[in-house]
């Protein structure tokens, strides 16, 4: 079907845009207003299939460039991003509902894990590991796996499509890419920079769509790498489907139900910034935000009204306004979802302190009325180590916060951090440089701040967690381990054969 005919944006394969093979179209809106920002083809595993033709057809050419040389075309994209910042953080807050700092950091995060990619090619690549035998030569070499598969969630819609496709194709892979079904318009933007750098057809391919597109990606042989960010329960989906294809590897960074921890210890100041920022910013819409927060008996009172005071006062409002710290929630049903956990904290025996789940008509935003508002709910529950509350052990993914009274020690407080089938992120603020150091050695968690908010890993610190929340790093340094394989090689200076651990090299025959 042609473009005029569909009158929708395409998908991106073997270095086209196309309808692909269904009528089925979907919108993308605004969900601070409701209003449309654009409609998409719906893809369909016959589009995936196409997709991963073209870049097992152009894996072989890509490969045989130098790492430098494939760069060249991520640097393109590192210039585009940086000179658009702005434009592209605009469409990121529309799409999303971010407020516009922190749709412009996603852009910036973007071209920062571009620059660490695209630099790191004209870093040393591989080891060299000494051997046993003076005449051997031993050390470790990498390749591309082949085709990396991609699926990136809505929240961070054009940084976390980067922390996977910048070192995937600079370490040689092709890719086929599935964006978040809610953020279609900022994985068009990213296709079109793609092809304005002129990168071989096929290397690069993206087909838009929902989770249908996305299981296809996933199941096919194809696929050599699966690189995921998103839900917990999506994200053990793929894992357990990719295990059952030898070979083929999943790396998945997933959701949290994570904590702050403060400590009789703490400056308060601190803590009260670190624990607002790591719940409310993008209301509460990121893997790493803190919806409970561990607060030592002796500080309690004194932390609890002064965040109190600022959860009945945070904005909530239009994105795109400078004033703004909340924006909505990304769609109806996250909101249905929230307003379902704040019940069941109350079912739980919660005694709530901050109830702005149903914002009134006159803190909404003028023309914004049909968008997905919330405010922050807070409240103050009893904790039993090893119970089964689940409104502290499940993630909301929104401003729904917990405040959990301890009293005892630090490893006490560690131990309710540990509560929860979560291992995402958490902090730790503390002034007792020990009580740092026993969190940073006990904490099950992937990432880990002290007397800072749970949020802001830079571009070139691993990402990911433990237990409930990862089984790979699909960023940064760690993210080269899955999509390239390595090889131990060893070569003979000598003309005589030796061999390491003294096992002997003589050949004997009957003969002898």
């Amino acid at each position: 079907m042609s473009r005029q005919a569909l009158d929708a944006h395409g998908h991106y394969i073997a270095g086209e845009f196309t309808d692909g093979d269904s009528t089925e179209t979907f919108t993308s809106h605004n969900p601070a207003t409701g209003e449309e920002i654009g409609t998409f083809a719906r893809g369909t595993e016959s589009d995936v299939e196409r997709a991963l033709a073209a870049a097992e057809d152009a894996a072989e050419a890509w490969r045989e460039l130098s790492y430098i040389d494939r760069a060249e075309y991520l640097w393109e994209i590192y210039h585009e991003l940086r000179d658009r910042t702005d434009e592209i953080g605009e469409m990121v807050s529309r799409e999303c509902g971010k407020e516009i700092s922190e749709g412009k950091a996603d852009v910036v995060e973007a071209y920062h894990m571009v620059e660490w990619a695209a630099g790191d090619a004209r870093h040393p690549h591989g080891d060299v590991v000494p051997s046993e035998i003076a005449a051997k030569d031993s050390y470790m070499r990498r390749k591309p796996r082949g085709v990396v598969g991609c699926i990136t969630p809505w929240n961070f819609p054009v940084a976390i499509p980067f922390w996977h496709m910048a070192v995937s194709l600079v370490e040689g892979n092709s890719v086929v890419w599935k964006p978040a079904e809610q953020t279609p318009m900022c994985g068009q933007l990213i296709a079109e920079l793609f092809e304005d750098t002129g990168i071989p057809n096929g290397v690069f391919n993206m087909v838009q769509g929902y989770g249908d597109a996305g299981a296809a990606l996933t199941e096919a042989d194809a696929v050599d790498t699966v690189l995921f960010t998103g839900s917990a329960e999506v994200g053990h989906e793929i894992a357990t489907t990719v295990a059952e294809r030898p070979g083929t590897i999943a790396a998945c960074e997933m959701g949290g139900k994570n904590a702050v921890v403060v400590t009789e210890e703490a400056d308060l100041d601190v803590a009260v910034h670190s624990a607002v920022m790591s719940s409310f910013k993008t209301t509460g819409q990121r893997c790493v935000s803190s919806e409970r927060l561990v607060v030592h008996t002796d500080v309690y009172e004194e932390f609890k009204r002064r965040f109190v005071e600022v959860a009945e006062s945070v904005a909530v409002g239009d994105p795109l306004e400078e004033d703004t710290f909340m924006g909505p929630l990304i769609e109806q049903r996250q909101v249905e979802r929230f307003h379902e956990y704040n019940d069941l904290a109350r079912r739980e025996g919660a005694d709530v302190l901050v109830d702005r789940a149903e914002l009134e008509e006159a803190e909404l935003p003028e023309g914004h009325e049909d968008g997905h508002w919330v405010g922050p709910f807070v409240y103050e529950i009893d904790h039993e180590v090893g119970g089964d509350t689940r409104c502290i052990r499940e993630e909301v993914f929104g401003p729904h916060v917990a405040l959990l009274e301890y009293d005892g020690d630090i490893e006490h407080a560690v131990d309710v951090q540990n509560d929860t089938p979560y291992g995402l992120a958490g902090a730790v603020i503390s002034e007792d440089y020990r009580q740092i150091n026993y969190y940073r050695d006990n904490a099950e968690v992937g990432l880990a701040y002290g007397n800072l908010p749970c949020i802001g890993a830079e571009v070139q610190l691993p990402f990911g967690g433990v237990k409930r929340s990862g089984n790979g790093y699909p960023s940064a340094r760690e993210v080269i381990e899955a999509v390239t394989e390595r090889t131990a090689w060893t070569l003979n200076n000598s003309k005589e054969i030796q061999m390491a651990q003294g096992l002997s090299a003589d050949i004997k025959t009957g003969d002898d």
